[in-house]
């Protein structure tokens, strides 16, 4: 490694074809919201996660957490509903549900994807009925760091209660499970493209429909519900959530390098699991079984105290004075101070991952050798 070369978590990994679709946006003056780059990388997108069964509808927006808004009012959450959420996720899958005047109710992780809990989250919703005198209006489940939630068992449940399931699958992209790609098993699906994530588009996010006029209706909210007359007219509250021509013009090139992004994520992975398999105390994240199969979007591992004489935030801080970034797992919602009023359910599973976990840098980009140092500097830090 180049002395004092900084190795960051996740950057931004262009492809090199980004600037020519960029230009084609200056060269044709479509440097505003919406145009041929928008609708090209909504195709794209619709080609990647769809299949020959069915047909998916791409809205490509100003971020994952405008998706999140725009489903949830879609799905007619409104004031003095409830809607459950995965604790263990960062705060904008959840911050959503409060715009609505909604009420989340937090659910804790299981330990085999760290995602949302089947038992929790059917405990939840009969707490729930019976407390509220209603079930809740939706569950937001999240795909935490690619790795995909149980879908099969909290697909079951929320039938059983006929209660629509918003996928938050903005770390996500890319990641499968038993053979559908991640995205696809909810009612939406959200997706994320911020500078960190497998591709970037600068800033922005996706909404996966499986209807057109699911499509169509956020389209219309998220161009401020601008009713179809020669004039500006407005029945509905609207938002200013649509993707600009410049950003999906980067969509489309990165696009093009999305399978090599997913590849080498998962080529670190591997790395990262060979390199610390014998260091007692540090455990990778892994799919559980077979029918997981993650994008590795960053790459995590558990640091036992007793066993490594550091903690994990003890190894973040030495890496950091080697110039190496990571970042402690996100601080589950529930004990997030903006969050405390809202019911919990809970395992205690969020809370240990959030003590014992770190994220190591895990971007395309980076080189054998970058991993080789990082898996160093670790290995040094555990044996003083």
């Amino acid at each position: 490694m180049e002395e004092n070369k900084r190795i960051y978590l996740s950057l931004a990994h262009m492809g090199g074809q980004e600037q020519e679709f960029i230009k084609e946006a200056f060269d044709a003056n479509w440097v505003v919201p919406l145009g041929p780059n928008v609708d090209a990388f909504e195709q794209a997108l619709e080609n990647y996660l769809g299949n020959n069964k069915e047909s998916l509808h791409a809205v490509a927006l100003s971020s994952g957490t405008a998706a999140i808004h725009l489903a949830l009012i879609q799905l007619g959450v409104t004031y003095g509903d409830e809607v459950i959420c995965q604790s263990f996720t960062f705060s904008a899958s959840a911050n959503p549900i409060v715009y609505q005047g909604a009420k989340p109710v937090f659910v804790d992780s299981e330990w085999d994807t760290w995602n949302m809990s089947p038992d929790l989250l059917r405990k939840a919703i009969l707490d729930r009925k019976a407390e509220a005198g209603k079930y809740p209006k939706a569950i937001i489940v999240v795909h935490l760091y690619g790795m995909p939630a149980k879908m099969d068992e909290i697909s079951a449940i929320a039938q059983d209660f006929n209660i629509p399931i918003v996928e938050d699958a903005a770390e996500a992209l890319g990641s499968v499970y038993k053979y559908k790609k991640c995205g696809v098993f909810g009612c939406f699906g959200i997706l994320s493209f911020n500078g960190n994530k497998i591709i970037t588009t600068s800033g922005g996010g996706a909404l996966i429909c499986h209807h057109a006029e699911d499509a169509d209706t956020a389209k219309f909210y998220a161009t401020q519900s601008r009713e179809n007359r020669p004039y500006y007219h407005h029945k509905k509250i609207g938002y200013n959530y649509r993707m600009s021509n410049i950003c999906a013009g980067i969509g489309r090139g990165q696009m093009m390098v999305l399978e090599s992004h997913i590849q080498r994520r998962r080529e670190i992975h591997q790395l990262y699991t060979d390199l610390l398999k014998d260091i007692k105390g540090i455990s990778v994240q892994q799919n559980p079984t077979e029918d997981f199969e993650s994008n590795f979007w960053l790459s995590c591992i558990l640091v036992d105290e007793k066993q490594t004489n550091c903690s994990n935030n003890d190894i973040r801080i030495y890496l950091e004075s080697k110039n190496i970034e990571s970042r402690l797992l996100w601080k589950p919602m529930h004990l997030q101070p903006v969050f405390q009023q809202y019911p919990f359910y809970e395992s205690g599973v969020s809370e240990s991952l959030f003590h014992q976990g770190l994220c190591l840098p895990s971007g395309s980009a980076l080189s054998d050798e970058d991993i080789y140092s990082v898996v160093h500097e670790i290995k040094t830090i555990v044996k003083q």
